[in-house]
Parts: structure tokens; C-alpha cells; sequence
């Protein structure tokens, strides 16, 4: 796979997530799907995902910056949302708030199979 492949299954993978298509979720992501070394499966990822638009019903990702060089890609996420509630530990409830997520993925088969994300808990942190 080229490093345009990659990619583009990547923005494809996005907009899925953006369209809250999960039908479509497993031609993304692996059945042995893991998230921080938790392994999730598709189902268990599928719900994590849930929870995510659950807490953040206004959630977009955003693609600020991609990086590919199969089979992993980076990514510097972007949003600007409002958590219903509490959010990474923090009491935002309902606020305005915009960060970054920095994401590493690695693919097998075309799919994403590990996820290594960190969010900028302090870009939170400054503006409740």
C-alpha cells in the first residue's frame, strides 16, 4: 500500500467517524482492534466511539496534520466541541472547548489493528 493509499483510507476512516456511520466502521478498523495497548476489538472500539458522541454530541474530527509512512500513520486531530459533562477528568459541562489529539495508528490488512492517542488535557485545563 503507498503512502496515498494509506492516507486516503485514513480521510475515508474520518469521515466515517464525522457521518456516525458505524455499519461502515469495520471496513476501518480490525477485528483485534486496540486503543493504548486496552485491545477492543471492532465492537469494543465501535462503543468507545459511542461513549465519545455520548459525552460529546457536537464531536467532528478535524485533520490538522497527517503524516503516512505505511503501515503507520500520524495525525494531529482538531476540535472544537462541547462535553455534556465531565471529559478527561474534567469538570466541563457544556462549555466550549478546543484541543488537540495526538494519534498514532498503526494498520494490517488495510485496517486500523493499534491506537496510540494522547489529548491535550492542559489546552482543556485553560479554558475552564
Amino acid at each position: 500500500m503507498t503512502r496515498d493509499d494509506l492516507a486516503d483510507i485514513y480521510r475515508a476512516y474520518i469521515t466515517c467517524l464525522n457521518r456516525r456511520d458505524w455499519p461502515a466502521l469495520g471496513q476501518f478498523v480490525h477485528d483485534e482492534a486496540a486503543h493504548n495497548a486496552r485491545p477492543l476489538g471492532l465492537e469494543g472500539y465501535r462503543a468507545m466511539l459511542e461513549q465519545d458522541v455520548r459525552e460529546i454530541p457536537d464531536l467532528q474530527f478535524h485533520i490538522e496534520m497527517l503524516i503516512s509512512d505505511p503501515p503507520r500513520i500520524a495525525a494531529r486531530l482538531k476540535f472544537d466541541c462541547t462535553p455534556v459533562g465531565t471529559f478527561v477528568g474534567l469538570a466541563v459541562n457544556g462549555r466550549r472547548v478546543s484541543f488537540c489529539e495526538n494519534v498514532f495508528y498503526e494498520f494490517h490488512d488495510g485496517k486500523i489493528r493499534q491506537v496510540w492517542s494522547v489529548i491535550d488535557k492542559a489546552a482543556i485545563e485553560a479554558q475552564i
